[in-house]
Formats: structure tokens, C-alpha cells, sequence
């Protein structure tokens, strides 16, 4: 596996290398990430990964200074799955000068997560767009474990013509069902224990909804009051429609159940598909 800084020697190194497949990640790798590296091999010739922190998408009390920065374990663990480059920018190499210049999604970056980490989708739009010109693939893999931060870069990548095929992974998720996320090294023994809870409840969302249940509102309180009976503070559990992230308009939209919630001090997002 080959690693750059240099924005420069990137390029020059993926020139006449074939399609190229893209899966950007701001580090501290887990099973999912993995996955995605190895679903990627499927879709092109090179794969590349991008490990960078982005500090657009991290607001004023988030955790950016204490991110889990793992640089050498996660090149040990891209280059067992068979990633062929390593882009890993510093700061001065993405941002040379004030990035000015921001990607402004419409108004779905301002509901579910978007509501409660204002600014976040505009820096994620603002960094992939840059990742996409610096790399210029032909297709970018991200989890559906961000469901929402999927739907925006999927219609930014339609809206503007970029020519990149976006590709969603599916969650990897530990045998009790949590979904595998970088921030699950925060919980204590005691909240890692609790923190399957989340997709339980998900999956009984989804359950009633198979079996003819529509009052959505209902189930989403149910579903936070049994979050809150066990020590959780929860930003918001909703159904939605997949295509969109709207409320279901229609009896038969395709739907999407997604939540976040706070165990400790750890904010944990899920989703599952109906």
C-alpha cells in the first residue's frame, strides 16, 4: 500500500491506474470501515481510502481534539484488506488557506441530526466534494450506519454531475447488535452493555410497522420513553421515507427508522430500513 500527503503525489501516482473506487473515513478503523475497503475491490481497479479529521463537520463542543487518532494501526489494517493507496492529508495540506468556499446543502442538512449538530452536514459536503476533486474517482463507498449523511452526498454527487457512482454499504453491527462505530470505544463496560438497546427497539419498530401499525408517532415515543426508562437522552427516534428523509406521505413509502440518542456521554446513531 502506497501513502500520500501531497495532493500532488496522489495524483501523480493514481494516473493510468484503472477505475477508481474511493472510500474516505477520518480514521480509528473498525469492522465496517473494513468491509467497505473489501466491498470496494468489487466496483473498480484501485482502491483508495483517505484518512482525515475533518474539523468543518465538528462543532464547538464536539470531539474534535479528543477523536481517536490511530494512524498506524489503521494503515496495518487497510493494507491487509488489500487497499492499494492511503490519501492522509495534514490540515496544511487540505487547508492551505481558510476554506472559504462552502458546499451549502439544502434543508436536509437542518433536520434529525442536522438539527442538533448545526453546521455538521455543511462540512461534510464541503470535505467530500474536496476529497472527490482531489481523488477523482469513478465511485465512493460510504456505510449506511450515516444514513443521512449518505442521502446528502448521493444528491450533491446527482445535483452537481459529478461523474461517481455512490455506493452504500451495508452496517456492521457486533453480534449483540450494536452498530460498529469509532466513538463505541467511548462507552464504559457498564453503557456497552446497555447500548444494544438502540437497535432492539428499532427492530420493534419495524416489526409493528410489517404488521400494519401506522401511527408513527406513537411508536417513536414508545420507543424514547423506553430509552429514557434506562438512562438514555435521546435527540430523536423518527420513521421516515428513504428517498427523501421526509414523513411518510404515503401508506406504502419504502421507510427508513433512524435514531440518535446520548448513553453516558456518548452520542450513538442508528437506522434500520423497513
Amino acid at each position: 500500500m502506497h501513502i500520500h500527503s501531497c495532493i500532488a503525489d496522489l495524483r501523480a501516482a493514481l494516473k493510468g491506474r484503472g477505475r477508481i473506487v474511493f472510500v474516505p473515513t477520518m480514521g480509528n478503523l473498525h469492522a465496517g470501515h473494513i468491509s467497505l475497503m473489501e466491498q470496494a475491490r468489487a466496483h473498480g481497479d484501485t482502491v483508495v481510502a483517505s484518512i482525515f479529521v475533518n474539523r468543518l463537520q465538528f462543532g464547538p463542543n464536539e470531539d474534535f481534539d479528543k477523536y481517536p487518532r490511530t494512524f498506524q494501526a489503521d494503515c496495518d489494517k487497510l493494507a491487509a484488506a488489500g487497499v492499494d493507496v492511503l490519501f492522509a492529508p495534514t490540515e496544511a495540506d487540505l487547508y492551505p488557506e481558510p476554506q472559504e468556499y462552502i458546499v451549502e446543502p439544502p434543508a436536509i442538512q437542518n433536520v434529525l441530526d442536522g438539527e442538533f449538530r448545526p453546521g455538521h452536514f455543511r462540512g461534510v459536503a464541503t470535505i467530500v466534494l474536496k476529497l472527490f476533486n482531489i481523488v477523482q474517482p469513478q465511485a465512493a463507498l460510504f456505510g449506511k450506519k450515516d444514513y443521512q449523511q449518505l442521502m446528502v452526498i448521493r444528491n450533491m454527487t446527482r445535483q452537481l454531475a459529478l461523474p461517481i457512482d455512490i455506493i452504500g454499504g451495508e452496517t456492521v453491527r457486533a453480534d449483540d447488535g450494536l452498530a460498529l462505530s469509532s466513538r463505541n470505544g467511548y462507552l464504559g463496560p457498564a453503557e456497552r452493555a446497555e447500548a444494544p438497546r438502540l437497535y432492539r427497539l428499532l427492530n420493534e419498530i419495524r416489526d409493528a410497522i410489517r404488521n400494519g401499525n401506522r401511527d408513527f408517532a406513537a411508536l417513536e415515543n414508545a420507543a424514547i420513553a423506553g430509552l429514557t426508562a434506562n438512562g438514555w437522552k435521546t435527540d430523536y427516534v423518527a420513521v421516515r421515507q428513504q428517498s427523501d428523509l421526509s414523513v411518510p406521505a404515503v401508506a406504502d413509502a419504502r421507510l427508513v427508522i433512524l435514531a440518535a440518542s446520548r448513553l453516558g456521554a456518548t452520542r450513538l446513531i442508528d437506522n434500520i430500513e423497513v
